[in-house]
């Protein structure tokens, strides 16, 4: 008996959203997405219950990418849906789970309960070290004392909830794919890049986050004489080029990074496709230069960030933490195998008369480079793994062309016969763009942006808002010609 079998029982009862039945009018669709984003900002201030003071991000800087809220029920926030996603990728591209989501409806809804297994899983194996195997999330001595629980039952209190949270965002996420308008994944980074970008153009002193000042105000309060630079010629320049809130540099790689993303969007191969029982009737198969679109960057990412978390579980539970393997202060890796990890994240990481990092020149060359290459050829093979398991591969899309009884002109109408064609463009497309996000990220976490966002999250927000932006497009076409969503299911 294989896995298949022995697993079907609990897979195929693993609870889900249901489908609609029929045709979701947009107006209902985009109710529906915006009710989700309501309950997501209502839970990410809804703060857990027991929690004392002095807790500390274990996400840290990934924090805008992975969504959630610091010290929130959402706590997690997205981190055990990428990672359960990592996983499925990983165990998928080696072809180990044997399942053909593709043509066989029963191994979709294997790969379906899967996945949602293994979010469960991963939400109990990162909600366990961030309420027990540290200070994250300190519990509180009074809430102990007052429901005479001790500390141990106020923790599980606590991890109840952020469990909770996790398995919300889950559902959540069901319910925008199969009611709303996109996936909400890409709604809650979105959401929460752009509070970050709001915050980083608009924060006024003493509101908000009082340490924070916005781009803007801080340049009015610059021209009125409330705030003062140093000489121009010396830390004023600094000041003026690199501040994280009104350094100019920042702002010219935020606005470049969101033309660049939008160009890169538009740039395509486009493959001629003709109907062979319909005459005159023309269309094209665009292949996008980011054909794999943004998305693998979220798996890229996270994965760097589960082995922050790691690092940072060692450090708290190892006394004596070999220096080889990491060195840490004030929660933060200075040296050793987890230091050279760590992604640059900002300019302060990199360039020492910031006065942010003390490592030496060498040193800091070793970790740009890692992180280089980690993110240029990670973006490269989860790029081509996501076109794998989304049916976006060269047999895939050929199969679904010649579903829709379309072919390419000049070329008998058989699957086989498009996939060589399409061979010819995807797997190539795949790489190129999955490296060229990689290099993107590094370039704009290394420069800065806006409210600290990093180059991941702007390059994430930028791309998942263009494809919002081109799925409401359709779906109001589809609306105003009902014929043409007959045509196309």
């Amino acid at each position: 008996m294989g896995w298949k079998e022995t697993a079907e029982p609990i897979l195929t009862r693993m609870p889900s959203v249901a489908r609609p039945e029929g045709h979701v009018p947009f107006k209902r669709k985009l109710a529906w997405t915006a009710g989700v984003l309501v309950l997501y900002f209502f839970l990410t201030n809804v703060t857990i219950y027991g929690m004392g003071t002095g807790s500390s991000d274990i996400f840290g800087r990934f924090r805008s990418i992975l969504a959630g809220g610091q010290g929130s029920v959402l706590q997690l926030g997205i981190g055990p849906i990428v990672t359960a996603s990592i996983v499925l990728q990983l165990l998928g591209g080696a072809d180990l789970l044997g399942l053909d989501t593709q043509n066989n409806p029963r191994d979709q809804v294997l790969y379906q309960g899967l996945q949602k297994l293994l979010v469960i899983l991963m939400c109990i194996l990162t909600g366990l070290p961030m309420v027990f195997g540290g200070n994250f999330l300190p519990p509180s001595p009074q809430v102990a004392q007052g429901l005479g629980i001790g500390l141990g039952g106020v923790q599980t209190l606590m991890f109840l909830q952020i469990f909770a949270g996790g398995i919300l965002i889950l559902y959540m996420d069901e319910v925008i794919s199969k009611w709303g308008v996109g996936s909400g994944v890409g709604l809650f980074i979105v959401a929460g890049v752009s509070q970050r970008l709001i915050g980083g153009f608009f924060a006024l002193p003493g509101i908000g986050n009082p340490e924070q000042t916005g781009f803007f105000p801080s340049w009015i309060l610059i021209a009125i004489g409330e705030q003062s630079l140093g000489p121009l010629l010396g830390s004023g320049l600094q000041q003026v080029l690199m501040s994280e809130s009104f350094g100019l540099i920042r702002l010219a790689t935020t606005v470049l990074i969101f033309v660049v993303v939008v160009y890169a969007e538009s740039v395509r191969v486009e493959i001629p496709l003709s109907n062979a029982r319909v005459k005159g009737a023309r269309g094209r198969f665009p292949v996008k230069l980011i054909y794999a679109s943004v998305l693998p960057m979220i798996l890229v990412r996270a994965l760097q960030a589960n082995l922050q978390f790691l690092g940072r579980i060692l450090d708290q539970q190892l006394a004596n933490m070999p220096l080889w393997l990491g060195e840490y202060s004030q929660s933060q890796p200075v040296g050793g195998l987890f230091y050279y990890m760590a992604p640059i994240q900002s300019p302060g990481d990199w360039i020492p008369a910031l006065g942010q990092t003390t490592a030496e020149a060498w040193q800091i060359a070793l970790r740009v480079s890692v992180d280089l290459t980690f993110m240029v050829i990670g973006g490269a093979i989860f790029a081509i793994f996501w076109v794998e398991t989304t049916d976006m591969g060269p047999e895939a899309t050929a199969q679904q062309i010649h579903g829709s009884g379309m072919q390419i002109p000049g070329f008998r109408q058989n699957p086989g016969v498009i996939e060589k064609v399409l061979e010819r463009y995807i797997p190539q497309v795949t790489v190129i763009g999955g490296a060229l996000v990689g290099l993107l990220a590094v370039a704009a976490n290394m420069l800065g942006t806006i409210g600290g966002v990093g180059g991941t999250g702007l390059l994430l927000t930028v791309s998942i808002t263009y494809k919002l932006y081109e799925e409401i497009a359709e779906e109001q076409l589809m609306e105003m010609h009902p014929m043409m969503r007959q045509m196309f299911g």
